[in-house]
């Protein structure tokens, strides 16, 4: 991938996300074959298909909070922020989370809660 093309990528995910995640910038920079994988998965992602991408979003948080990834749920919940997620979406979606993963699940979210939901 050309550095023109990583350039691209990372101001489309700036403008689907409202940031650009630091590990697309270590990619794309150290690794830019690897960054192809990112293209793909980003437009699905942030498309409005059968589901809105808010819903996809929202989606990869209770993912990504089941895994216990504190890093990767701080990410998607600032981009189900900037998809237009709502304070109490949000929530509705960790109560899931919960359900589904847990109290250790929820607890995953707790940083990214006291920083993003104020």
């Amino acid at each position: 991938m050309e550095k023109k093309e990583v350039k691209e990528q990372l101001e489309f995910a700036r403008e689907s996300m409202g940031f650009t995640p630091e590990i697309m910038q270590l990619i794309g920079g150290e690794a830019p074959e690897w960054f192809k994988l990112y293209r793909a998965s980003d437009k699905a992602m942030w498309t409005d298909t059968a589901l809105p991408a808010k819903t996809k979003v929202l989606m990869a948080l209770a993912v990504v909070a089941g895994r216990l990834c504190s890093d990767c749920v701080e990410m998607q919940m600032k981009s189900a922020l900037a998809h237009g997620a709502t304070k109490e979406e949000i929530i509705d979606t960790l109560g899931v989370v919960f359900v589904t993963s847990g109290a250790p699940g929820v607890n995953a979210c707790k940083s990214a809660m006291k920083k993003l939901l104020k």
